[in-house]
């Protein structure tokens, strides 16, 4: 997934095992109630619990055994009875979306679902496929109403399983009604905007309740939409019909629907980027205004090289069309989410018209990226990822293959296409390298492999001192990871070949199929030992299991480059100062400073940590000057031949103090700079087709 585009720190663009297939235990826990309430529970006095062990398992026993005949007696199946079919569901849903209240900014759902008599529980959705974690919108469905013909059916939500809603069908009904809202956020404090006046975003995650005991693959639901007038839409949905009134959408599964999304805006525009091609690629575009929709050749071009490069690299196509769907809005929020035969990307209105402008060229790459999910993440899918429906609890283990490799390919494709420059690239490559090494001393104490859990831990909230704490790490340590294996791999076949080699292999099966197929570590290391023998377990394992200190460099140094520091911003870095208007100090003082003088970030031990200075806190004034960028880059410049500390006027809350940083080192920036040997950075950015 990619939420934001600079993920050396993602604060937007996902659970842990040893790479076996827990799926079994997943479905037994993830398909059953969680309430607790107990019938004929026998009293449990505290000191009892604690001094007669023997009593105090037996109380344990007829607890749970209460709680299993609660459920029973209920009609909610107990735990070890509710595990999904992999059978069809009698049935077909019908789902209907009315998006027409750009006004309130709600979706109105009417749904139908074939039922039987009796016990029945409803699921909304919760763990999504690319966010790896249970993020579905509950809080914004509201307006639950079920009838059966003209008789209502109270439901009761399960209070420790807030997304499970429990039913008793009567006799003689076979079908119930569904009434419900989506309130989509209307501020950016209550979510993503997902509703404007000229654009709307749907997940039909976010408008769907579905009957569990099912796999979702095994569900087939009728979806339709109302969309305002005059309004144009892009979707991997296959048009079933299209009426003045409503777009009827041909009968796909529950799983199938949910990872088919929906841009649809006043104005539109699609592009065909494999003119001619077998499978059909679309570049659908919804924006602001209709300034913002145009589009020159060369620009043009480059997104159909994607389409080419990727297909060069992985030697299959595991879609029948895709479609790309990009937004381009200040209102509507950005986005990048994958999806197999589809992804949402948003950018800001200037993504074509202001091109060449360093703050859009870093996005460029944006869709590249979501691209090779389609392949990696998608059609290979990591075992622990791959669940049954979308309330059975997931996990992450291989997010460093599912993301890293993702990260490092979203970046070398765009290269390879024209998205990006080679210079660019090498930027980006450049501050990913100087990151790890120098903004990450969290290393020392969490490993890589547990930061595929942060998904799980944090809904990408911000973190007081990310480079302590950590984040998704996995994203960019792993693009160094792989650039590692990648540069390895031509080290040992002396330039015979490389990570395309293992891409093809491990994603380039079975063209044209998108039925997922997992993989474990193992799979993973045989794999890489089927392109050049070595000792890929133990390679793994130092950097996912390791502590450094020192960061995974040897792929910079052995493509023939080096991590050296300048005193002016790289391209990819002048670009991130425009961006989020901020001043990057992190090689230098080691924090990062909003226009109006916001710490944005600090970096653990640093010299401004070290100065006690933290996140939150306003920076007044320098040196006796008031802030701005400029302003601390001349103290910093300075510094380098004066020996007094930098001045700093603080706004710490509703208090004010001086702060003296101790700093003498001058402006540091990352760059790569040409070192021994064959250059392997520009080839591996060289186009292969």
């Amino acid at each position: 997934m990619t939420t934001g585009l600079l993920k050396l720190d993602p604060p937007v663009p996902s659970h842990q095992s040893d790479g076996k297939d827990d799926s079994a235990v997943n479905v037994r826990a993830a398909d059953t109630p969680r309430h607790t309430r107990l019938r004929h529970s026998p009293p449990l006095e505290p000191k009892e619990f604690h001094m007669n062990p023997i009593r105090s398992c037996a109380v344990l026993l007829m607890l749970l055994m209460a709680q299993s005949s609660h459920a029973q007696d209920n009609g909610w199946p107990a735990r070890a009875a509710r595990a999904p079919l992999d059978t069809p569901y009698p049935g077909t849903i019908e789902l209907r979306v009315d998006a027409r209240d750009r006004a309130h900014r709600v979706f109105r759902v009417q749904e139908t679902i074939p039922v039987k008599p009796g016990p029945l529980t409803l699921y909304y959705p919760e763990w999504l496929p690319g966010n790896h974690a249970a993020r579905g919108p509950i809080s914004a469905l509201t307006g639950l109403i079920i009838r059966a013909g003209e008789q209502r059916i109270e439901w009761t939500r399960d209070p420790l399983d807030v997304y499970a809603f429990h039913l008793s069908v009567p006799e003689g009904v076979q079908r119930i009604a569904l009434e419900f809202q989506f309130a989509s956020p209307l501020s950016k404090a209550q979510g993503r905007i997902v509703a404007t006046p000229d654009i709307i975003g749907l997940q039909w995650n976010a408008v769907v309740l579905y009957p569990a005991g099912y796999f979702a693959s095994r569900i087939p639901v009728a979806a339709s939409l109302v969309l305002p007038d005059g309004w144009d839409f892009g979707s991997a949905l296959e048009v079933e019909q299209r009426s003045a009134e409503s777009v009827d959408f041909k009968t796909v599964s529950l799983d199938t629907l949910v990872d088919s999304p929906l841009f649809a805006g006043a104005h539109f525009r699609r592009e065909d980027l494999a003119p001619g091609a077998k499978t059909p690629v679309y570049l659908n575009i919804v924006a602001d205004t209709q300034e913002s929709l145009e589009i020159t050749d060369e620009q043009l071009a480059a997104h159909r090289n994607l389409v080419a490069e990727a297909r060069a690299l992985f030697g299959a196509q595991h879609y029948d069309h895709y479609d790309f769907l990009l937004a381009l809005s200040d209102h509507f929020s950005g986005i990048g989410l994958e999806h197999h035969r589809s992804s949402e990307n948003g950018r800001s209105p200037g993504y074509f018209t202001e091109w060449d402008k360093p703050e859009q060229a870093n996005g460029h790459e944006l869709l590249a990226h979501e691209m090779t999910h389609s392949w990696n993440g998608k059609y290979r899918r990591g075992a622990d990822l791959a669940t049954p429906h979308f309330n059975t609890p997931m996990q992450d283990s291989l997010l460093w293959v599912y993301e890293g490799m993702t990260q490092y390919y979203g970046k070398v494709l765009a290269a390879r296409s024209g998205l990006w420059n080679a210079e660019l690239a090498r930027a980006y490559f450049a501050n990913v390298a100087a990151t790890y090494e120098f903004q990450r001393p969290g290393r020392v104490w969490r490993p890589l492999i547990d930061t595929t859990n942060q998904p799980i831990i944090t809904p990408r909230l911000p973190l007081s001192y990310t480079s302590w704490q950590r984040s998704e790490d996995y994203y960019n340590e792993g693009l160094l990871l792989w650039l590692d294996a990648d540069t390895k791999i031509r080290e040992l076949t002396r330039g015979r070949k490389s990570l395309d080699d293992f891409a093809r292999t491990f994603f380039g099966m079975d063209d044209g199929s998108y039925t997922v197929n997992t993989y474990t570590r193992a799979d993973v290391v045989d794999t890489l030992n089927g392109v050049v023998e070595f000792d890929w377990s133990g390679f793994l394992a130092d950097r996912l299991e390791g502590h450094g200190p020192q960061a995974p460099l040897d792929g910079i140094k052995r493509s023939g480059w080096t991590l050296t520091f300048g005193d002016e911003p790289n391209e990819y870095g002048k670009g991130s100062e425009a961006q989020y208007k901020s001043s990057d100090f992190g090689y230098s003082l080691g924090m990062s400073v909003g226009k109006d003088g916001d710490i944005k970030d600090v970096v653990w031990d640093s010299p401004a940590f070290d100065a006690g200075l933290s996140k939150a806190m306003k920076i007044v004034a320098v040196n006796g000057r008031e802030y701005s960028g400029d302003v601390l880059k001349t103290a910093v410049e300075q510094s380098v031949d004066d020996p007094q500390p930098i001045e700093l006027l603080i706004k710490d809350f509703d208090r004010y103090r001086s702060v003296s940083i101790d700093y003498h080192g001058g402006l540091r920036y990352p760059k790569l700079e040409r070192g021994e040997g064959r250059d392997l950075l520009s080839s591996i950015f060289e186009s292969k087709r």
